[in-house]
């Protein structure tokens, strides 16, 4: 293909599609000379591609694209979030199962957060599953040292500032209090950089612990630290369908469930609420008493 060719699609979207990184990413390994279109090492973006030529990435032919997967990861705490490491630290990646191949973060959790990550082998699908216009909350537990009044309960609930960056309103629940610790659940619909850590630190919380539990319609439920698990095509089309036009392949049929777990945090909407029950109490009582039918 060459720049002037008005049939295919431009590269950083076609290696994207394919699973191979972000478009962001994917121009920036052409710039370090890492891709080759038909024999030739690529020094521009603006080349448009289909499946009849050949790429290579970092000398491995890239296949034709794989069908449209997406996955649950619990990740655990002490990973980073990266294909590779400066530092030399242990990624996320280094840990996942070698058949599922090559994935790419749906964003990202920091060094020492955990819980839900989802990953898929779609660039297009990665994106759309970021921007703030899909509109998905993605769900926290955040344990901090400190004490929340009222106040600041609102000002998160309206959304802060901080170093110049403005982080948009927040879902603030809070839990119990344990010691000097108090745990909250927390919600946001951005996932600006440590957006959560910053946001508590503005009102005086010093966060210790963060686990992510939900991110849209997808919840951690009972996955294991370490545990990934494949979303069922009939669930991804019917969740993510809408965003990048996909179909599942035909005669699947899934049921599907409503996670439950750890993950599922308690609910006290304010401090002074009543101390939520025990983990086993909750489960049992998961779900309030029905009155007789009528």
């Amino acid at each position: 293909m060459t720049e002037n060719s008005t049939d295919g699609e431009r590269i950083a979207k076609y290696l994207a599609r394919a699973g191979v990184a972000s478009r962001r990413e994917i121009e920036r390994m052409i710039e370090s000379g890492r891709i080759k279109l038909n024999g030739k090492t690529l020094d521009t973006p603006a080349v448009k591609v289909s499946e009849k030529d050949a790429i290579e990435v970092d000398g491995n032919r890239v296949e034709e694209k794989p069908a449209t997967k997406l996955w649950r990861y619990h990740k655990p705490a002490g990973l980073v979030t990266t294909h590779r490491d400066p530092e030399g630290r242990e990624t996320v990646f280094e840990k996942l199962p070698k058949d599922i191949g090559r994935v790419i973060s749906i964003g990202r959790l920091d060094l020492t957060s955990e819980g839900l990550l989802l990953l898929t082998n779609d660039g297009a699908l990665a994106r759309a599953l970021e921007l703030p216009s899909t509109a998905w909350i993605r769900r926290y537990r955040a344990r901090a040292f400190g004490r929340i009044d009222e106040a600041a309960v609102r000002q998160l609930e309206k959304g802060v500032t901080v170093e110049g960056i403005k982080y948009g309103p927040m879902e603030v629940e809070v839990e119990r209090e344990t010691g000097s610790n108090i745990w909250l659940t927390v919600g946001i619909r951005e996932g600006k950089n440590r957006e959560v850590r910053k946001a508590l630190d503005s009102v005086g919380l010093r966060v210790n612990r963060l686990i992510r539990t939900a991110y849209g319609p997808f919840q951690l439920g009972q996955l294991e630290p370490g545990e990934i698990k494949a979303i069922p095509a009939r669930v991804l089309e019917d969740q993510c369908g809408h965003l990048i036009g996909y179909k599942a392949p035909t005669g699947e049929a899934v049921a599907k469930k409503r996670p439950t777990g750890p993950g599922k945090p308690t609910r006290n909407k304010r401090p002074g609420a009543p101390r939520p029950p025990s983990r086993n109490t909750q489960s049992r009582n998961a779900r309030p008493q029905r009155g007789p039918r009528k």
